[in-house]
């Protein structure tokens, strides 16, 4: 299978494969961390949502507590308030007693005048002699059968409650409800301190989210939206009953919106109840900003997305659009086109390939030019050696009578003491039969060096005191392996031209040294020598592809000879300076 994938992978053209790295690489991982990143940032709204929530509501709790402390202290003060017991329990014989005693006690006043979060005291007695003056209130059978009072009336502790009974003055507001007995005339009344609704609604007017207090009969005593103040939390537009709600934190629907709702209760000392405090507010709410933000920063990114998607498009396009034409340049070539030209311009790497296809171009078609022309060179040369070998194929006339008759003369002379020309006749069967054995590809350097000592050895009875000849060769290069008929060339030219242009003769040395990875021969005369002219017009014939002019090898055949088979480097070099001599160097490869 994963063979499969990179087979499908490698049909792909390279624009597709960079635009599904860059999908699958780059766009789908950003998309994702993004989601994520989103997720987390929503997250992390809710939670602080959530404890910014619970913070305000342990604010609120506070402050509430706060504010019930002064209703309860100032009840407790009137438990200990002997003018108020005086008061509610003298019988009044007549209206102007009871007004001038209304008028002498002023303590209800006071409690308002000194506490902003007093809204008004009330004080129920059982005292027929009372007259109502929503401050001292006597007790019909009408409040008596209020659930605040029959329940005020079992205990000694406080109630917290919103009275909403159908009164000439209503109180409608969380009051303080608690029994105030009086031990010494076996009595009690009830005492109400009501707290002020405009300081209740501003604590929580500042709430970020909808927050409200309710008593344990589920009123609704303060809240962020004063119109839910005297409501009952069944009643509230919520869609669930909130009364039912326990403490702490809960993921609720409200009206078909995800919300949460966080639910405290406050129970002050003393006290037989407490109120509820709730605060919810919608997901939505929370995660608007978040989501906003969140739109914003993924549509940002999208659009770096794409942007990016375009610029790869753009780069994958240009790119195999240029190679592209690189193969229609490699097509060309592989056609046999030798003219082709890339112009693709750029330094990165396709830019390069460019160039270096235009330099191998063009090396192939030098490579060609110099293939044509060695091979041209190697017919001429094998031309001019079919044309030597016919030449001495036609000098060939029954060899084995010249051997033969050079034989009985060798002998003959022998036989009459003339061993000096019994030697040279020997020497030159010698070498004339070399010579017929010009058709070998290689010979040894030993072979060719015999050969030349003859030549040299019959030149000499030919030439007497004017002929001087040395050879020098390194041990162990006597074996190698060269084309026939290199050196004696050589040799004879130095002969020739040594001994006929000076008139005391001539000395030729011939070296053959081994160094290193080639062996060098040179081949020196103290002949006449050669102008500066003269060898520029020499070395010019011995390089020329021209045909030989002559019916023998000469230097032009050996040089190029040994161009041809070992290179350029290894053919002769002639250094010639007139009055001096010439000498003639070419080097031969070991290994080849």
């Amino acid at each position: 299978m994963f063979k499969r994938m990179i087979r499908r992978t490698n049909n792909l053209k390279l624009k597709h494969k960079l635009i599904i790295s860059y999908i699958l690489v780059v766009m789908i991982p950003v998309m994702i961390v993004g989601g994520g990143v989103v997720n987390y940032f929503r997250d992390q709204a809710m939670d602080r949502a959530i404890d910014q929530t619970k913070n305000n509501v342990e604010k609120i709790k506070t402050q509430l507590g706060n504010m019930l402390r002064i209703p309860m202290d100032v009840s407790n003060t009137l438990m200990l308030d002997k003018d108020l017991e005086r008061m509610v329990t003298t019988r009044y014989e007549s209206v102007l007693e009871l007004t001038k005693a209304y008028l002498e006690y002023d303590e209800f006043p006071r409690f308002k005048r000194t506490y902003r979060e007093i809204a008004g005291v009330r004080f129920y007695y059982e005292n027929p002699t009372l007259i109502n003056n929503t401050e001292l209130i006597p007790i019909d059978d009408q409040t008596k059968e209020t659930p605040w009072y029959q329940q005020a009336m079992k205990t000694k502790n406080v109630i917290w409650a919103y009275i909403n009974d159908d009164e000439i003055i209503p109180i409608q507001k969380l009051s303080l409800v608690r029994q105030m007995p009086f031990p010494a005339r076996r009595t009690s009344g009830i005492l109400i301190v009501s707290l002020d609704q405009e300081e209740l609604n501003r604590m929580l007017r500042q709430e970020p989210f909808e927050t409200l207090i309710a008593d344990d009969q589920g009123y609704v005593v303060a809240a962020k939206n004063p119109a839910f103040v005297g409501k009952t939390l069944e009643t509230l537009d919520y869609g669930i009953d909130l009364s039912q709600q326990e403490n702490g934190s809960h993921k609720v629907k409200i009206n078909g919106e995800n919300s949460y709702m966080i639910v405290d209760e406050l129970v002050p000392d003393a006290s037989i109840n407490g109120l509820k405090i709730v605060s919810v507010f919608s997901t939505n709410d929370i995660v608007e900003d978040a989501n906003r933000v969140s739109l914003i920063g993924l549509i940002i990114i999208l659009l770096v997305l794409l942007f990016a998607l375009a610029f790869v498009s753009i780069v994958s396009f240009l790119t195999t659009n240029r190679l592209l034409r690189m193969s229609r340049h490699l097509n060309r070539l592989a056609l046999g086109d030798l003219n082709v030209v890339s112009r693709i311009d750029g330094n990165d790497e396709i830019g390069q390939l460019s160039r270096q296809f235009n330099y191998m171009v063009e090396s192939i078609r030098k490579l060609m030019n110099q293939v044509v022309e060695k091979t041209e060179q190697n017919t001429a040369l094998e031309l001019a050696q079919r044309e030597i070998k016919l030449k001495m194929m036609a000098s060939q006339i029954n060899p084995h009578f010249l051997f033969n008759a050079l034989e009985s003369i060798r002998m003959n002379a022998h036989l009459k003491g003339e061993k000096e020309i019994a030697n040279v006749v020997r020497l030159l069967g010698q070498l004339m039969r070399k010579n017929l054995e010009v058709g070998r590809e290689k010979t040894s350097l030993k072979e060719e060096l015999e050969m030349v000592r003859s030549y040299l050895q019959i030149q000499k009875f030919r030439y007497e005191d004017r002929l001087h000849y040395e050879l020098n060769i390194d041990l162990g290069s006597d074996q190698i392996r060269i084309p026939p008929l290199i050196i004696q060339p050589l040799a004879e030219n130095a002969v020739v031209h040594g001994v006929e242009d000076k008139e005391d003769g001539v000395e030729v040395t011939i070296d053959i040294q081994h160094k290193g990875e080639v062996v060098e021969v040179r081949v020196r005369d103290n002949g006449l020598g050669m102008s500066p002219e003269r060898l520029a017009e020499v070395m010019h014939s011995v390089s020329s592809p021209d045909e030989l002019g002559n019916n023998r090898i000469g230097l032009r055949n050996v040089h190029q000879r040994l161009v041809l088979s070992y290179g350029e480097e290894h053919g002769l070099n002639i250094s010639s300076e007139y009055g001096k001599g010439t000498e003639i160097l070419f080097t031969i490869p070991v290994n080849v």
